[in-house]
């Protein structure tokens, strides 16, 4: 047996408005990731990240919200499904499937929650006996369809629900549960003001009792604070027939049970914000309205002591880019915002494009200071691959970035922590297309493809080497990188180098020129003033790799690239549908050139290359159900066909692994099939035949084995289409199942590939897990007895 854990998770938040809340009390992080929830503490000392994702909805959470009395969380998904998760046990304790449209916003208070629905409709939930029922549902007006809702208790039973949607008036309903338990809902009031789509509402109740305020954020870029007060003789009279009546100050009016009267007017008009107002929060106990927007900003409002009027107390995020805007087509800024107190501090969180948190604190509220937050992919994980020593692990992704994740061993004093964690230290490629896969080369330069058609390469800047010796512990040579660091143009797809003599150049020759760390992609200078792992505005700016090559010659999209173990060969394959693109192209890693012929025998996409441990070998397998075994001339560098064998399973071929020599010349094949098989060498007849089999109930999308023997053993990693990872080990034509990972701790979605390091942490194998979830996971697995 064994015991596994999961050491990391790095996933993306999704790109929503709602799609996050906060546990005041026990100070836990919920979002929306992919379609699962993600859990994070993120004043944990010891700042690991992600801690568990909850499984359940079958397509992405757009909203997510605690309720705090009850203990629930409450998610609803584009699966067209709510969810009510227990928060004590993070079981889901009921599904509510009613709806026929993706559930877009969500509000909750005390015993009931309200749903809007992509099609205009609107849904009261009730608590009754443990469980929610439908209390009432409506349409606001046709042609409606609501983007944010609110919830407030004005008194005893009774409640105010605001509703913003695609349109520019805010609809107000009384809701009131009736003596006989039924909740009377009405439309109590339209208010005017904005001229756009109203994206955020947010309600705070206000020191004097029956006094409440009402925040709504548009994409007019404004923010209107609607005044609302119960029973106040003072506003509650009929205006003067003759006195006309203004926008500004005109007054709604309305009553609700037991003749309590309602009034609502225009407080206040908030501008400042260059794009879409996102989210809204109010602070737990002053008067102060936290916005985050589109255009990369946070503005903490708050009215003058003096004069009443609303101005920026605080100001976070960037500065944004002139004539960068969603309007003109830019998905860029903040989506979410979360803003809680704790042990004398504020903290503020917010989520952007690149599905990545930041965090700031502050004791006054005037001085901010920005902390370590948590980064993950947004969309499909499509590969992940060790560095050579592994030291570190690089993953590719849908979402067109290449990301670099490593332990955090060491503080910047070079004190060792009491406990690692893992983080991102480097995002070496922003791309202008979706990733596929990755492979290092030398522990300072990998190589990556991705649906351009294009392979390149890329080295190690000296800023992210510094980085990674002073927190990983990360000891490279003398020629693993080239750069000083390395720039992204504005119009282009390629990183270019720039050496610190260049800098220092430019420099001398125009001094008025100069550029600061924060405008320029200076990582080598960036290193020294660290003193924990990079923030997202650092990743996104400073810590790209230099491209150093493009390699051509494919005719669509790679597929699969391998490099092989004496890093001086790259072999990789694009998609297919006919033979003449089914071929397999080699490149020489010292000149960058194409070796010649390629090699042809598949009919349709390589989905894996692996070279053999030895370098002797070239494994490829592919969707024809076939797999190849070419044989290397070290002298000339040239390949042969040596083994194949057709219809090897009876359906696509999706992953492949050769075993460590000291088994022999074994290799791994899994399928959709549901079987995995093992070929090894018969001396006797000189051909590769199978020697065991393993059948599943289910896909096995990926396969990896570890380096070295376990007790004589091959230990084998799996991947299934479901999420679920499964180690084997396998002797004498035998497998025997080592342990099946606990769900609660696997991947949501299909396993896209998998890989053993061959480095060990205190007597723990590392594996590395790429998901269809946009999740990449990292694991400890610690076996009884290890002979390695």
């Amino acid at each position: 047996m064994s015991e596994v854990t999961s050491d990391a998770i790095f996933i993306g938040c999704n790109k929503q408005t709602q799609v996050s809340d906060v546990h005041r009390h026990e100070k836990v992080v919920a979002f929306g990731a992919g379609k699962t929830i993600a859990m994070w503490r993120p004043l944990n000392e010891s700042s690991n990240g992600v801690y568990l994702t909850l499984k359940g909805h079958d397509a992405d959470v757009t909203c997510v919200k605690f309720m705090e009395d009850n203990n629930y969380v409450i998610s609803v998904s584009e699966d067209h499904h709510v969810k009510i998760w227990d928060f004590s046990s993070l079981k889901c304790i009921q599904s509510v499937e009613h709806y026929k449209q993706t559930l877009v916003a969500l509000a909750v208070v005390k015993n009931l929650f309200v749903v809007g629905s992509a099609d205009g409709l609107i849904s009261i939930w009730v608590l009754q006996d443990g469980k929610f029922c439908l209390s009432t549902e409506f349409f606001v007006r046709k042609g409606i369809f609501p983007l944010t809702l609110a919830l407030s208790e004005i008194d005893s039973n009774s409640f105010l629900l605001a509703i913003g949607g695609t349109s520019v008036n805010l609809f107000m309903y009384s809701l009131t549960f009736e003596e006989n338990g039924s909740l009377k809902c009405e439309l109590a009031a339209e208010l005017e003001g904005h001229e756009d789509w109203i994206k955020s509402l947010a309600f705070r109740t206000m020191e004097t009792p029956g006094d409440f305020l009402l925040a709504s954020g548009s994409q007019d870029r404004y923010i209107r604070l609607w005044r609302i007060r119960i029973n106040d003789r003072s506003v509650y009279v009929d205006e003067d027939q003759d006195r006309p009546n203004l926008l500004s100050n005109k007054k709604y009016k309305f009553e609700m049970r037991n003749n309590m009267k309602v009034v609502i007017n225009f407080e206040a008009l908030i501008m400042g914000h260059d794009d879409w107002i996102s989210s809204l929060k109010w602070h737990q106990s002053r008067l102060q309205l936290l916005a985050s927007t589109a255009d990369t900003s946070l503005i903490v409002w708050e009215p003058d002591e003096t004069s009443g009027v609303w101005i920026c107390g605080s100001r976070l995020g960037e500065i944004s880019t002139k004539g960068a805007s969603t309007a003109t087509g830019s998905s860029g800024g903040f989506w979410s915002c979360l803003w809680f107190h704790s042990n004398g501090k504020d903290y503020i969180l917010t989520n952007g494009k690149t599905g990545s948190w930041r965090i700031w604190s502050s004791e006054d509220t005037v001085t901010w200071e920005q902390y370590i937050g948590i980064s993950g992919s947004t969309k499909e994980v499509t590969d992940v691959a060790w560095s050579g020593t592994g030291d570190y692990l690089l993953a590719t992704s849908l979402d067109q970035t290449t990301r670099l994740y490593a332990p955090w061993i060491y503080n910047a004093s070079g004190s060792k922590r009491p406990v690692a964690t893992w983080h991102e230290f480097s995002r070496p490629q922003i791309h202008g297309y979706d990733m596929i896969c990755v492979e290092p080369i030398s522990n300072g330069r990998f190589v990556s493809g991705g649906d351009e058609k294009i392979l390149r390469s890329f080295d190690l800047p000296k800023g992210v080497s510094e980085i990674l010796q002073k927190f990983v512990g990360c000891n490279f040579k003398a020629n693993d990188g080239i750069a000083a660091s390395a720039s992204l143009p504005a119009l282009g797809l390629s990183n270019k180098a720039a050496s610190s003599a260049d800098q220092e150049d430019s420099e001398d020759e125009d001094p008025n020129s100069r550029e600061t760390n924060d405008t320029k992609n200076i990582s080598y200078d960036l290193a020294a003033s660290l003193g924990h792992p990079p923030t997202e505005d650092q990743l996104q700016r400073h810590l790209l790799w230099p491209e150093i090559e493009k390699l051509y010659g494919h005719g669509y999209e790679i597929s699969c690239v391998d490099v092989s173990p004496d890093s001086s060969l790259i072999a990789s394959a694009c998609r297919s549908n006919t033979p003449q693109h089914a071929v397999i192209r080699m490149f020489d890693t010292a000149t960058w050139l194409e070796l010649k012929p390629s090699l042809a025998f598949h009919a349709l996409t390589i989905t894996k290359l692996r070279f053999s441990k030895n370098d002797k070998y070239l494994l490829s397998v592919s969707r024809d159900r076939n797999w190849a075994i070419w044989q290397r001339n070290f002298e000339d560098k040239t390949f042969v066909l040596k083994y194949k064998k057709e219809k090897a399973h009876s359906r696509i071929i999706w992953d492949c692994d050769w075993a460590p020599l000291e088994a022999g010349e074994v290799f791994i094949t899994a399928s959709r099939d549901r079987s995995v098989k093992v070929w090894k060498n018969d001396i006797a007849t000189k051909e590769f035949v199978l020697d065991g089999t393993l059948k599943l109930i289910e896909s096995v999308t990926a396969v990896s084995i570890y380096e070295c023997l376990i007790d004589g053993k091959i230990l084998i990693a799996l991947g299934l289409e479901s999420g679920s990872v499964l180690i084997y080990t396998f002797n004498s034509g035998a497998f025997e199942l080592l342990t099946k990972l606990d769900d609660s701790i696997t991947p949501a979605g299909k396993i896209m590939r998998m890989r053993w390091s061959n480095m060990k942490r205190d007597d723990k194998l590392l594996l590395a897990v790429a998901s269809s979830d946009c999740s990449c996971r990292i694991y400890s697995v610690r076996l009884n007895s290890i002979n390695t």
